[in-house]
């Protein structure tokens, strides 16, 4: 079938007469259906009881398992795949922040994107601050540029304002300035620059020079939601996950994400049977100095694999030692790790694999993986590492093939994820294209018999629209459109698809249960709205799920099937930007701001020419002014 059926969305068949056990919850009918499953590519339906998938085939074979209890969904030829798997999104740190936020995911135009700001501003209420919290840059812009504190400060004079650009900077209005307590005489943080005008003043300029715990702290003092409204928060964010066809996802901690405190709301959601999406979860030591005793306190209290399908620990990391992480600042030099770091690092790795937990570690750059690979090979040559313990690296994108090779040698894992999609032009810009060709070398792990998972450290970094990170994984461009890696680094659809659910199921251990529509594992799919298999490359970030089933139960539902999934309580509180914009930014709404942005931004581009401000050349993806 090569496009959609006029049946109903919800078909009328006849129940059979059986017995119910032998009947399934829910049969998903006249579908395109991906497996992943080697064995059996395709099929037309599945069936799913009791959580798992019961049986696939044609819809005449699985008729049979229709009974009074049925939900019959008709597919209408539409592609269905494995629920998505993202196998590091900062998913709970995310959830309590979701309501409070105000997204340019997807925001097409600078225009739009200030027109946002300024509505939000008449709705927030004193003492509240607006907060756009990465997953967008200044490439996904008509006019490719950033905004300029000048433009904050117009939007919103009196509402406090904090724009997180990546890991890079942050730009705050006047008012987000004095809520902050930023002064003249405010020292610059280790790592960071509080940027000063001629007068000494703070001039709503934040820096990762290179290290982001600038951006994190300042974030960290806007105010924060009470327990009732961080759990309405987070299953509003689940949901908008759902809406992309992700079931599952594997939580990377991250920097003021506390254990147990923050991990609160989720294992609360987990014990009401409210979670839609599943978890994997790990634990990051926050203190710098206080790592051991972090883990060791840990791994006396809790192991790996406690919970269940739905909420499990799976480790430690993606930070072990504070000293070991690199800044992934493509703006700014490679950072320079401590000399000697490696005498702390060593002793938090003996105790996690003395006590039976893997790892994830972060690492961006090469030359920490391999000060970090000489410290596992020291312990491996006592006979303790991997010691039967799943670990990988994070992120890892300038590793070398000889790395690489060490990493196999060593039974390791590879956690990409696509945050060269938003920063790939500033990486150009230091380090050259031969360099960026293969950053990260993904052809290379597969090609060595790795297991390589997909993600997209959302939220503060890359958007959690795994679709944008797809569409990387396949054409090797940025959200800007710019060609980063050649043929031999590309890898296609379908392999693409199977990092991230086969992969990341690989990651947790649960390759037998979960990333596959095959008998026995979890009935965990999408009917999508476009087919990624087939369409044009420039359509898969705009794919959406039309319907997204977590263990058989319709989690998201939209277009004809509107109204089959679960409710949820209304966004609270009621002036959050979700529940005026919703989240993820998409459709022909922006078209005419679209428009008007790009005849706008040539407009500028040519009054600077014919200033000589700049050359006349090609327009940069960023505007000179905000190069640092």
């Amino acid at each position: 079938m090569t496009g959609p059926s006029t049946s109903m969305p919800v078909a009328g068949l006849v129940p059979a007469s059986r017995p119910d056990h032998a009947h399934a919850d829910l049969l998903v009918r006249n579908a395109k259906v991906f497996t992943g499953d080697p064995d059996r590519p395709g099929a037309r339906a599945v069936a799913i009881r009791d959580g798992r998938v019961a049986a696939l085939g044609d819809d005449h074979d699985l008729a049979h398992l229709v009974g009074p209890g049925t939900k019959v969904v008709d597919a209408l030829g539409r592609r269905v795949i494995p629920g998505l798997n993202d196998s590091h999104l900062h998913v709970i740190r995310g959830g309590l922040n979701y309501v409070l936020e105000l997204r340019w995911d997807g925001v097409r135009s600078l225009r739009h994107a200030l027109a946002m700001l300024r509505e939000q501003a008449g709705r927030t209420p004193k003492g509240q601050w607006i907060r756009v919290v990465g997953g967008w840059t200044a490439e996904q812009f008509a006019e490719r540029r950033m905004p300029t504190v000048a433009e904050l400060n117009a939007a919103a004079p009196d509402t406090p304002v904090f724009v997180l650009h990546l890991y890079q900077s942050a730009l705050m209005n006047r008012a987000a300035v004095r809520a902050a307590g930023f002064t003249r005489d405010t020292p610059d943080p280790r790592g960071g620059q509080i940027v000063r005008g001629r007068d000494g003043e703070p001039n709503g300029v934040l820096l990762a020079a290179p290290s982001a715990l600038i951006l994190y702290s300042t974030l960290a003092k806007a105010p924060a939601l009470d327990e009732a409204d961080q759990r309405t928060s987070t299953r509003h964010f689940l949901r908008e996950l759902n809406r992309f066809g992700l079931t599952s996802a594997v939580d990377a901690a991250g920097g003021f994400q506390n254990f147990p405190d923050n991990y609160a709301t989720v294992v609360d959601l987990a014990r009401s049977g409210e979670l839609t999406l599943r978890i994997a979860y790990h634990l990051f030591p926050q203190t710098a100095g206080q790592e051991l005793a972090d883990l060791k306190r840990w791994t006396e209290t809790v192991k790996p694999g406690d919970g269940d399908e739905w909420l499990r620990l799976n480790g430690a990391g993606e930070n072990l030692t504070w000293a070991a992480a690199d800044f992934e600042n493509f703006s700014e030099p490679r950072p320079a790790l401590a000399e000697g770091y490696e005498a702390e690092f060593e002793k938090a790795v003996r105790l996690l694999l003395e006590n039976g937990w893997g790892f994830r570690l972060h690492a961006t750059y090469d030359e920490t993986i391999r000060r970090d690979l000489a410290v596992f090979e020291k312990l491996a040559a006592e006979g303790l590492f991997p010691g039967g313990n799943r670990w990988l690296f994070d992120h890892a994108e300038t590793v070398s093939t000889d790395s690489l090779d060490r990493i196999a040698a060593l039974g390791g894992a590879v956690s990409v994820q696509n945050r060269m999609s938003f920063q790939g032009a500033a990486f150009l810009d230091r380090y050259g294209a031969e360099a960026a060709a293969h950053t990260p070398p993904v052809r290379a792990m597969l090609d060595r018999g790795l297991t390589v998972a997909a993600g997209t450290d959302a939220t503060r970094v890359s958007s959690y629209n795994p679709w944008v990170a797809l569409h990387w994984l396949v054409t090797g461009r940025t959200v800007g459109g710019t060609a980063l890696y050649p043929a031999g680094n590309l890898i296609d659809r379908e392999t693409a698809l199977g990092l991230y659910t086969r992969g990341g199921a690989r990651l947790t251990g649960e390759q037998d249960v979960k990333g596959t529509l095959r008998e026995g594992c979890y009935g965990d799919l999408a009917i999508l709205s476009d087919d990624y298999l087939t369409v044009p490359e420039e359509v898969i970030p705009g794919i959406e799920s039309l319907l997204t089933v977590v263990g058989g139960r319709i989690v998201w539902a939209s277009a004809e099937y509107e109204g089959l999934d679960e409710a949820v309580p209304p966004v609270s509180p009621v002036w959050s930007p979700v529940a005026h914009f919703g989240g993820y930014q998409s459709g022909a709404l922006q078209a005419s701001a679209v428009a008007e942005a790009v005849a706008e931004a040539e407009r500028h581009r040519r009054w600077r020419v014919a200033r000589g401000s700049v050359p006349e050349t090609t327009p940069s993806f960023v505007d000179p002014c905000f190069e640092h």
